[in-house]
């Protein structure tokens, strides 16, 4: 498995977080808290061998 930690601006409050990301399978689309507002957050990502060629971050309504 190859991993990789990715900093963003989270969506809702704009702290800037990060996330660890599993590289090996693309594309991926998932549901994460922020961990500093703990708002959920739609991760986005593709990938192509070990570079991130894609990326969003989009917020979640609660």
């Amino acid at each position: 498995m190859l991993t990789v930690e990715h900093h963003f601006t989270c969506p809702h409050c704009l702290s800037q977080i990060s996330m660890i990301l599993d590289l090996s399978v693309s594309p991926q689309k998932y549901i994460e808290d922020c961990e500093v507002c703990c708002r959920p957050i739609e991760v986005h990502f593709e990938t192509k061998g070990d570079n991130i060629t894609y990326f969003s971050a989009n917020p979640l309504e609660q």
